[in-house]
């Protein structure tokens, strides 16, 4: 006689199974300021290339811990005015509930993102004004790199591109330009964190704070050229301006610049970078 097939044991109650642990978006990276000789990284984003810049300190768009729990709702008996205080309690909760997510959702209960009419352009590459750097490098870089990026939580615009001299085959120095719109968590904190303590974080930087530009702004430097043998040369200057972030970067590596030619000195560099960023920032909030 064959014997029955067995059954499956029953599953346990569904109480008693884990709950599915959700996906924490991942943060955007910003990898070691510091590039190696004769190679050039663009600055971020806050989206997967390599760049200049300090390591993300943590991840801002993560979601906040889940609400307190709903406290229990306490029997009141007797006649209408009973229910009407259990009905008031009740309301109170879900009034509540729906006030704190509209916080998370919109950054704020007095309206949400501040980011001063400024809008993400598609190519930052033409969106951007650096026509100070036009005199020392006037020749246009044939295939500069942009990419961008429309989210909920971020808007992104970034631009990367070479710098040539005349009658360079080659780039001579770089240049990039990144904005980005905040729009579900304001930046101040971490952005103010990063860059004012920047040298302290980074060895061989120097931070200066930058006045006249958007509500905060920061000058991240570096130089090592020693006459004419080698060393690199680079300058950020990193503004926000409510719930937007805008940071240009310049850099050069003598050892790919040509003994023949004379780079631009750091101070040259600086004011090129504080008036092209306010241009740039005047013309994408017009």
């Amino acid at each position: 006689m064959s014997t029955p097939p067995q059954s499956p044991p029953p599953a346990g109650p569904p109480d008693d199974r884990q709950p599915a642990v959700p996906l924490q978006p991942a943060a955007s990276p910003h990898p070691d300021p510091q590039p190696p000789p004769g190679a050039f990284y663009a600055q971020p984003t806050l989206v997967g290339r390599p760049a200049p810049g300090p390591p993300q300190p943590g991840n801002p768009y993560a979601q906040p811990p889940g609400y307190a729990p709903v406290p229990p709702v306490v029997t009141v008996r007797g006649g209408g005015a009973g229910r009407a205080v259990l009905w008031a309690a009740v309301g109170a909760v879900v009034a509540s509930a729906a006030w704190a997510a509209g916080v998370f959702l919109t950054g704020g209960k007095d309206g949400g993102a501040d980011l001063r009419g400024y809008a993400t352009p598609a190519s930052m590459c033409s969106g951007a004004d650096y026509s100070s750097f036009t005199g020392e490098y006037p020749e246009k870089d044939s295939a500069p790199t942009h990419t961008s990026l429309k989210e909920r939580a971020l808007e992104e615009s970034y631009c990367s591109l070479g710098l040539k001299k005349t009658g360079s085959s080659y780039a001579d120095a770089y240049l990039s330009m990144q904005l980005d719109l905040h729009k579900s968590t304001d930046p101040a904190p971490e952005f103010t964190a990063t860059w004012k303590n920047y040298a302290s974080s980074h060895t061989g930087y120097d931070t200066d704070p930058v006045e006249g530009v958007g509500d905060e702004a920061y000058l991240i430097s570096q130089d090592t050229v020693t006459g004419s043998s080698g060393g690199s040369r680079y300058a950020t200057l990193a503004v926000r301006d409510g719930w937007v972030t805008y940071l240009m970067t310049y850099s050069l590596y003598l050892t790919s610049y040509g003994t023949d030619k004379d780079p631009p000195t750091l101070t040259e560099v600086t004011g090129w970078l504080k008036t092209d960023a306010k241009a740039t920032l005047k013309r994408l909030r017009d």
